[in-house]
């Protein structure tokens, strides 16, 4: 039996050897939250890889200063960092002028800022209901629109959206939160058959217990460790790996899909 392969023809300088650009020196990420917890483990990842940087998100500004400062000199890579509020579409529309003039645009979104509120549905607060559609679905629509035009000119580009294990694993009282984050997971479906001609991909991870001193702070760790096949939480180190994974070029081919970063909650049956 012989073994047959497609001989399609590639042209070498619009597919470069993987091994020629396996790192992401010299692209620029804007992470959307990440001034701590998820976000800031991406980052830093990213940063890892040779990627500048922009962060975004609150807190405290000599604090901000310093995880600046502490990944541009870890990592010989420029550092730069946006405070807009991404309920505000001027606000947005502010930082992503600021990532073009300094940097040249994002080559590489993630949209990782979000919210939720747990609630049962006649108690759900609408001021909280207007919030989270704000950032959870809105900002990830004109973070996208934004970066689009130089992604399509240079021909290159990654959007990475972070958004819940809850999408696919109904829980109680989540409800509503996480309409948001299925919104975002049905237009990057539609965005991929846009933008894929552009040499543009387009994904989502969907985690699920992420360890972080924020989650460790609100919620019963060891009840929710209990429900994961792994019996353990995710680390920011690893989520931060997968966000790297989808940006180089080894994910290439890999587009409109969602990663389960769950241990397994959400496992399907093959």
């Amino acid at each position: 039996m012989v073994t047959r392969y497609w001989t399609g023809h590639i042209p070498s300088m619009a597919y470069p050897p993987l091994k020629e650009t396996i790192m992401l020196k010299g692209k620029t990420a804007l992470i959307t939250g990440s001034t701590s917890g998820i976000g800031k483990a991406i980052a830093e990842r990213l940063a890892e890889e040779g990627c500048n940087i922009v962060l975004n998100g609150f807190g405290d500004p000599g604090e901000i200063d310093t995880l600046k400062r502490s990944i541009a000199a870890e990592h010989s890579v420029m550092v730069g960092y946006s405070s807009a509020d991404l309920t505000r579409i001027p606000a947005i529309e502010n930082m992503m002028a600021y990532v073009q003039n300094e940097f040249g645009g994002a080559d590489i979104l993630v949209n990782n800022a979000g919210m939720q509120h747990v609630s049962p549905i006649e108690a759900f607060p609408v001021d909280k209901w207007n919030l989270i559609i704000a950032l959870n679905l809105s900002a990830a629509f004109h973070t996208i629109r934004l970066a689009m035009p130089g992604m399509k000119e240079k021909g290159w580009g990654r959007i990475i959206a972070l958004t819940s294990a809850s999408v696919k694993q109904p829980m109680p009282r989540h409800a509503l939160s996480s309409i948001f984050r299925a919104g975002v997971h049905v237009a990057l479906k539609h965005l991929v058959e846009e933008v894929s001609v552009h040499g543009v991909t387009v994904n989502a991870i969907a985690p699920a217990t992420v360890i972080t001193p924020t989650f460790a702070a609100y919620h019963n760790l060891e009840r929710r460790v209990s429900e994961i096949p792994l019996k353990r939480p995710g680390t920011g180190d690893e989520l931060g790996g997968t966000v790297a994974f989808l940006a180089s070029n080894y994910a290439g081919f890999i587009t409109g899909e969602t990663i389960q970063f769950d241990g397994g909650m959400t496992r399907a049956l093959f």
